[in-house]
Order: C-alpha cells, then sequence, then structure tokens
C-alpha cells in the first residue's frame, strides 16, 4: 500500500494515467521504484509528500 492508503484507495491511484509502471510483477504483488513514485507524489500530490 501507499504511505497507510487503503488497498482500494492504493488501487485507484496506481491505475491513473502517468503512475509509474511496475518494476516487476510477482506473485505477491506489483513492485515500484521508491523514488519514482515518490517523485510522482511530489507532482501530483505536494503536501503529502512533504509529510514524509
Amino acid at each position: 500500500m501507499l504511505g497507510g492508503l487503503s488497498r482500494q484507495r492504493t488501487a485507484e491511484i496506481v491505475s491513473r494515467k502517468g503512475f509509474p509502471d511496475p518494476l516487476a510483477v510477482l506473485a505477491a504483488g506489483r513492485i515500484w521504484d521508491k523514488d519514482e513514485v515518490a517523485d510522482w507524489i511530489a507532482k501530483h500530490r505536494p503536501s503529502k509528500a512533504a509529510e514524509e
């Protein structure tokens, strides 16, 4: 999950156009580059990026 969000909210966010593609899809789930996700958050939710 993203930063303590619900699974439903996380699914909404990762399906948005422009969200980084996962580096890998494993049986346990998708794996993203932390820096790419942090950059995306900073661009789309500046107030949330400042909290981390």
